[in-house]
């Protein structure tokens, strides 16, 4: 116990809650157009007010593909279709989740026309990191820069809306080889500055709320590395707040304490 604390404390002076920075000379929906995440944000929501169904696609690693680690809890993309498909009505919506247990960003992009391009998206959520940062997958926080530029470049010159996330934090004292984890949460909040991107900084997030309750925030983990289903159910939120979404009195925007997501 006495680790887990020292863990999360060593989150809490990490940067600010759940912001998108600005942009700084940025690539658009067109070579010739600039955007940034206050124009992202209301791409969305004209989208949102819209008649046309949409396409949303989430990719990343294993925290995304939701395996395993809720127990049968809904995973965040899954709570995200609740809220948009049923609560918002937008029954003909689809929600396509591409994420991979053990990907990498190299891996999306090696797999890039199939796990995103072939769908034609409208806005396309990115977490990934976690494995990125693993000694043993030899990925620079250079190389992985550059290859969450690339991957934001696309998306946008396709179309569509790239939302990029942070991880959640993980157990250092027990995830061995992922010591410099957070040397690839600051890579993600240059690229959204640099790119002009939406920014969902759930390890922010969660570091905040630690410094209120950390044995709370650490009943969200399943083990060092995966949110559980409560876990999931504090990303949906967060995400939902990030793209103005959110609802408190809706059943997605409520806090819930279900004995399996525990």
């Amino acid at each position: 116990m006495d680790g887990r604390r020292v863990f999360m404390r060593r989150l809490l002076g990490l940067a600010a809650l759940v912001a998108g920075p600005g942009a700084a000379g940025t690539r658009g929906y067109a070579a010739d157009r600039f955007t940034g995440p206050a124009e992202d944000l209301e791409r969305i929501r004209i989208l949102l007010a819209g008649k046309d169904p949409l396409k949303w696609i989430f990719v990343g690693d294993s925290i995304t593909h939701g395996a395993k680690h809720t127990f049968g809890a809904r995973s965040y993309p899954e709570i995200f279709g609740e809220r948009v498909r049923y609560e918002m009505r937008r029954v003909r919506d689809v929600i396509i989740n591409t994420a991979i247990s053990g990907n990498t960003s190299v891996d999306i992009l090696n797999d890039y026309e199939w796990r995103i391009r072939q769908f034609r998206p409208a806005v396309v959520f990115i977490m990934v990191g976690t494995n990125d940062a693993s000694v043993k997958r030899d990925i620079s926080p250079e190389k992985y820069r550059d290859g969450l530029i690339t991957l934001v470049r696309r998306i946008r010159d396709e179309g569509a809306v790239p939302v990029l996330q942070t991880p959640n934090p993980v157990l250092l004292e027990k995830a061995t080889g992922r010591e410099r984890i957070g040397e690839y949460v600051e890579v993600i909040r240059a690229v959204t500055a640099a790119e002009g991107t939406i920014l969902v900084d759930h390890w922010a997030y969660w570091t905040e709320r630690a410094k209120a309750d950390i044995l709370e925030v650490h009943k969200w983990m399943n083990d060092e590395l995966h949110p559980n289903g409560r876990g999931h159910d504090e990303m949906a939120k967060l995400l939902f707040k990030a793209i103005g979404i959110f609802d408190p009195t809706s059943f997605t925007g409520k806090d819930h304490a279900i004995e399996h997501m525990k």
